[in-house]
């Protein structure tokens, strides 16, 4: 394994790796990583067309063999990755800061935290938050087990949204981050890769690399934004009884995709920033609204036992693997594993964007714990009040909302007892539902537009804005294409195939931990020089002006 020095990365991208580039008419683009990834968006999206069933059926049967064959993957890896996590934070080495010793922070914490939540799992915090503590308490699950059915049901949704998705982002943006601006490689893929491949990431090698997760990164998105346009119209169909259609979802992409590109437009600093801080000063209203109207006393015993829980059997449970049926493991653990490796290129490359001027203890504890125990609570007051409602109610909110998932956030809300203005508050929460979604469905294509303009421009930080314009319309129209062609099954069939991605990218992040311990080592040294000699510098100019003063 080797080492780099930053002039060496820097003198690889100039030499090697950028001068690839297509710059004509206005454009900064890797036509090899463009061009491919267009392509097999064009043909799975043909596919699609001409037989939906067969295109969901194969990627069912590959899914299937995955979860059956390699479910100890994705289990032994993720838990692998958080003690990686965890060593790296709290040993010596998580005093290394990502751009170097003087290197400065560009974000304040709140618009860091609000940035990374928004692009990490806003949408899936709203999709899910109802609908999977409900499931779970319907439907007992193996892990997590106490005598009390909601206790187990909280639990198992922390473990799926907790430190594990939370901990495969850390790492994999820490790679990034660390190769990007520390070795001054591209902000790509192909760049962790460096200490095994060497130069070979400059080649068709390192293309391929950042083709998979360009194609990874596009489809998942599309996939999430395809499934919060859905939650959309549910939300105005409650509120103006518009109806619930192909046709108004497309109408709604479309002018939620125009809004994300004048994000685009704005930059990091005007648009995704603003946008993320804006959704979370909203979203911590909605929650303490639904907290406080709901059954508060109940949500607060709710999560306090279940985070004990959680914890108490954490290192159990998260290394537990089916014997025999693991029908419920395929369908949920090993889903949502699968799901957040294949989104990790996405929402690492992101986080490594945003994080420069941050020690690797600063990175690792900030993206663990802060969005890890915000998600726990958001989890305990919605699916808290939807398991109170539903035991009030003998179980019939479960029975509306299990097929059909999009409504089980309003249909909660409209059960809500309301003593005051029933009907005003219940249609205020409704637009204050739906303006989340919009603006996390924003924030998330740009965002997204942002990652893959970054890998199809062979990892420059900074590109023309015509090219993230480029990306997150073809986000928008790859998730309206699909919505047109087959609804929701293309969507479910798109995210199948992601998550079939998930198998070779976990291997790629053990791979990439072995690079980057390696680099950290050597960082750390180099760290530790510099701040040795800057202290002997300060040294011996105050003895100095000892001298001086002794001598007057």
């Amino acid at each position: 394994m080797i080492t780099m020095k930053a002039e060496e990365g820097r003198q690889l991208c100039e030499e090697k790796i950028f001068p690839r580039n297509f710059t004509r008419f206005g454009l900064d683009v890797n036509p090899i990583v463009s061009f491919a990834s267009g392509f097999f968006v064009v043909v799975f999206s043909l596919f699609a067309l001409l037989n939906l069933d067969l295109a969901s059926r194969l990627f069912e049967a590959m899914n299937e063999a995955i979860v059956t064959n390699f479910d100890w993957v994705f289990i032994l890896s993720s838990n692998f990755f958080i003690i990686v996590c965890l060593f790296l934070a709290l040993s010596r080495l998580g005093t290394v800061r990502i751009g170097g010793v003087h290197a400065q922070v560009e974000f304040t914490n709140f618009a860091w935290y609000s940035m990374l939540l928004s692009a990490g799992m806003g949408i899936g915090l709203m999709f899910w938050a109802v609908g999977e503590p409900l499931h779970h308490f319907a439907n007992t699950p193996p892990i997590f087990g106490s005598p009390e059915a909601a206790h187990t049901s909280l639990a198992t949704t922390f473990f799926h949204w907790g430190l594990h998705p939370w901990g495969i982002y850390a790492l994999m943006s820490l790679g990034l981050a660390f190769f990007a601006f520390n070795k001054q490689l591209p902000l790509s893929l192909r760049s962790v890769f460096y200490p095994l491949l060497k130069d070979k990431i400059c080649g068709p090698l390192g293309d391929l690399i950042d083709t998979f997760a360009v194609l990874s990164v596009l489809f998942g998105l599309a996939t999430s934004l395809g499934l919060g346009i859905q939650q959309i119209n549910s939300g105005l169909d409650y509120m103006t009884g518009v109806g619930f259609s192909v046709s108004i979802q497309i109408i709604l992409i479309a002018l939620i995709t125009l809004i994300a590109i004048i994000s685009v437009l704005a930059g990091i600093d005007k648009g995704i920033k603003f946008l993320a801080t804006l959704n979370m000063k909203i979203a911590l209203v909605f929650m303490v609204i639904i907290f406080l109207l709901g059954p508060t006393g109940y949500i607060l015993r709710l999560f306090s036992n279940s985070l004990g829980l959680y914890i108490g059997n954490i290192v159990a449970d998260s290394f537990y693997i089916a014997v025999g049926d693991g029908s419920w493991q395929g369908s949920w653990s090993i889903f949502y594993l699968a799901w957040w490796i294949s989104w990790s290129p996405f929402v690492g490359m992101f986080i490594a964007r945003i994080s420069k001027g941050r020690t690797v203890r600063e990175l690792i504890l900030g993206v663990l714990i802060v969005p890890s125990l915000l998600s726990f609570f958001w989890l305990s007051v919605f699916g808290g009040t939807a398991i109170s409602i539903d035991q009030a109610m003998g179980g019939s909110l479960f029975e509306v909302v299990r097929d059909d998932l999009p409504v089980a956030l309003f249909e909660m809300i409209s059960f809500l007892s309301v003593p005051v203005l029933a009907d005003l508050a219940r249609m205020a929460m409704f637009i204050l539902a739906t303006v989340l979604v919009i603006v996390y469905f924003i924030t998330s294509s740009d965002s997204g537009s942002l990652v893959v303009d970054k890998m199809t421009s062979g990892g420059k930080i900074n590109t023309p804005a015509k090219q993230r314009v480029f990306w997150c319309s073809l986000e928008g129209l790859i998730a309206a294409v699909l919505l047109i062609i087959g609804g929701e099954q293309a969507l479910e069939a798109l995210q199948t195939a992601v998550i079939s991605a998930g198998l070779p990218l976990s291997i790629i992040l053990v791979v990439m931990t072995i690079s980057l311990v390696k680099g950290l080592e050597a960082a750390h040294t180099k760290q530790m020089w510099v701040l040795d000699a800057k202290r002997f510098e300060r040294f011996i100019h105050a003895r100095s002006e000892e001298e001086e003063t002794e001598g007057e």
